[in-house]
């Protein structure tokens, strides 16, 4: 693999509006990330990805992309994101954008030339049908809006019509087939957006809706696999150190694909999902038993439940790429919603210490919890994730000097809402558990992305044991004292949560208690 800095790499996630406000309007901007890039690395963290920061009518919080080469005026201007590169450089941070490749908002160009009843350069590069009542079958639509006779298909929200890559296997006169020139074109103009970036010093890209090109695609992505392979080949030869991580959830397919990375989403029933959120039932929380395997009070945790689906995608995809979880994200409920803080720790010390690339969402480090707010920009239930970093016990709790009705969204009300300030010198708190745990991982080359794994006891009522490399590492999230018969004699503890202690052949594990043995 070309993008070898991938093997120590752990991403911190920025919403940007939500991240630090440097002018008082109320919304994070590109400078605000940039006071904060020492923070970033005192966290342990040496990568970064930006959500989308591009100009937008933020119908969907700047996934509705208006200027693919320009930045939304509300962070800075294209200079300044230019200096953010530069500046995380010098830290030895890297920079990963989000890119949106399947859709763009209406109100970009391609989009205005695209609606125009008179055939130009742009009239393929979205997806129309050849009749104003006709419906892009099998697709969201829309009519009635546009000077052209058709009516055009949808990615997602209203607000976002679909570029076209072609369908696997054209049916209707107006559908493309993926070798169609223009669908060729799409792609292309995709690169061309790609390198201008990169150019200017971006290291790569989170890919939205990575598997949404082609449409009627089958079940292993083929039309669109091979379009992010004939991407691949350029960075390959272009920019090799340039990384792309999919918002895809199917490592097997995604990483044959082309990417370097792809995420291990909080699918309701998967296997991540068992881990923190088991209380969510397809999108909506559900008031029952929580059998989080990292709550305290779970009454049938079960490792096994993550492991069924982690381990076939591990061992099928660990010569081809990394597979990347994540403490929360910006579509995710943040763990703090049904978890402590001693339940954290051991769920990032899980998630810290396992193969792959992890990612830390901003805030996850110190607790933020998730807030029950109204929608903002298409967020929905989304948008309790999403609110403003807490930096100290100031104004609006350090993010912004403005008025608190001027904030992107509001601040935790609480008084004991979390905030660096609080823990930023308690050796305990979460923060610096955190820093403690990114430390280990960097210098610990076991504990790196590649590094060897295999699971060692998965045995319900007895600790989760694994193994990286040469570690031995055990993690307990019950209230009770458990054991595990492993061989952990003459060990020396690296890293401990809680009580550990290993002795004639038998690891005793404290409750809520992780321990990293060498």
């Amino acid at each position: 693999m070309s993008t070898q800095w991938l093997k120590d790499a752990v991403f911190y996630e920025i919403y940007p509006q939500s991240y630090y406000d440097t002018n008082g309007d109320g919304i994070g901007d590109f400078n605000g990330i940039i006071e904060k890039l020492d923070y970033i690395k005192s966290l342990g963290c040496n990568a970064l990805w930006i959500n989308p920061c591009f100009d937008s009518p933020f119908k969907d919080a700047g996934y509705d992309v208006r200027d693919y080469k320009k930045v939304a005026p509300r962070y800075g201007n294209n200079n300044d994101l230019y200096r953010l590169f530069g500046e995380a450089h010098k830290r030895g941070i890297r920079v990963l954008l989000d890119l949106v490749p399947g859709h763009t908002s209406e109100e970009h160009e391609w989009f205005r030339q695209s609606q125009k009843a008179e055939t130009n350069e742009y009239s393929n590069r979205y997806i129309w049908t050849d009749f104003c009542f006709q419906p892009a079958k099998g697709m969201g639509f829309i009519g009635g809006e546009s000077e052209r006779s058709a009516t055009y298909a949808l990615n997602f929200f209203k607000c976002q019509p679909a570029l076209n890559y072609g369908f696997l296997k054209p049916e209707e006169p107006w559908q493309l087939a993926t070798d169609h020139p223009d669908a060729i074109a799409t792609r292309e103009a995709m690169k061309d957006v790609m390198r201008f970036w990169l150019d200017h010093g971006c290291d790569g890209f989170r890919v939205d809706m990575a598997a949404s090109l082609v449409k009627f695609d089958d079940e292993k992505k083929s039309g669109t696999s091979a379009i992010w392979r004939n991407v691949r080949e350029m960075l390959d030869a272009e920019y090799p150190d340039a990384a792309m991580v999919a918002e895809w959830s199917d490592p097997p397919v995604a990483l044959r694909a082309g990417y370097h990375m792809d995420f291990y989403l909080n699918h309701p029933g998967g296997g991540y999902a068992s881990l923190m959120r088991d209380y969510q039932k397809g999108f909506s929380v559900n008031d029952g038993v929580d059998n989080s395997y990292f709550r305290k009070d779970a009454p049938d945790r079960d490792i096994n439940r993550f492991l069924e689906q982690y381990e076939a995608w591990y061992k099928d995809t660990r010569d081809i790429g990394y597979i990347s979880m994540l403490t929360c994200n910006h579509d995710t409920i943040r763990p703090r919603f049904n978890m402590e803080m001693d339940e954290l720790k051991l769920a990032y010390a899980f998630i810290f210490t396992m193969p792959g690339v992890p990612f830390l969402y901003y805030g996850d480090e110190i607790g933020m919890r998730y807030l029950d707010l109204p929608t903002k920009e298409g967020g929905y239930y989304r948008t309790g994730a999403r609110t403003p970093m807490q930096w100290d016990s100031s104004k609006n709790l350090g993010f912004s000097t403005g008025c608190a009705d001027s904030l992107y969204l509001p601040v935790d009300p609480a008084a004991d809402a979390p905030t660096v300030e609080s823990q930023q010198d308690d050796p305990a708190s979460l923060l610096n558990t955190v820093r403690a745990l990114l430390k280990l991982r960097h210098e610990e080359a076991d504990l790196q992305a590649d590094g060897e794994y295999e699971t060692v006891c998965a045995e319900k009522g007895k600790p989760f044991v694994y193994r990286r490399g040469s570690l031995l590492l055990a993690v307990n999230p019950s209230g009770e004292k458990l054991f595990a018969d492993v061989d952990a004699d003459d060990r020396q503890v690296l890293f401990v949560l809680g009580m550990a202690d290993a002795h004639a052949r038998r690891l005793a594990m404290g409750p809520q208690s992780f321990v990293v043995l060498k």
